[in-house]
């Protein structure tokens, strides 16, 4: 396999996969806040922010992109290829997953909301914890762009 195949498979896997994840976490909080509509239509601000958050691991797979980017050239070694794609893995299904799973977070929380129950903050604070593994995933691809030569 060329260099070259195995580094853009990793970055399809980086971006393709937090996309993935950020668009079923979004639908999973959106499909929340249509049920909490039908009982407290006047917490909508509360409800698109708590719904937004899954989307920040597609932004996460897209900066890993823009972090990984200047090492994708047809001379690349298999060195870096095989770091790009390992960076892939990693930032790709840390998104995905912990996209879902805050997804899920969230729409407990707008549930509560919905329900007259004041859980916005704590449901923010939850929320945050499945979102650092993708953060840590980010830096990892930080770190291994670091530590490449170009």
């Amino acid at each position: 396999m060329e260099p070259i195949l195995l580094a853009y498979i990793g970055i399809a896997l980086m971006t393709g996969l937090t996309f993935i994840g950020s668009s079923y976490g979004v639908t999973i909080a959106g499909n929340a806040v249509v049920g909490a509509m039908k009982k407290n239509p006047d917490a909508l601000g509360t409800y698109i922010a708590l719904s937004a958050l899954p989307s920040s691991q597609g932004l996460y797979g897209f900066v890993g992109y823009f972090m990984m980017q200047k090492f994708l050239v047809d001379s690349i070694t298999m060195l870096n290829a095989t770091a790009i794609f390992g960076a892939g893995l990693v930032l790709g299904f840390a998104g995905l997953f912990s996209s879902i799973r805050q997804a899920e977070v969230c729409a407990n929380g707008i549930a509560g909301v919905g329900a007259g129950h004041n859980v916005f903050g704590a449901t923010m604070v939850m929320a945050v914890f499945p979102e650092l593994y993708a953060i840590l995933a980010l830096l990892v691809v930080i770190l291994i762009g670091g530590t490449l030569p170009v």
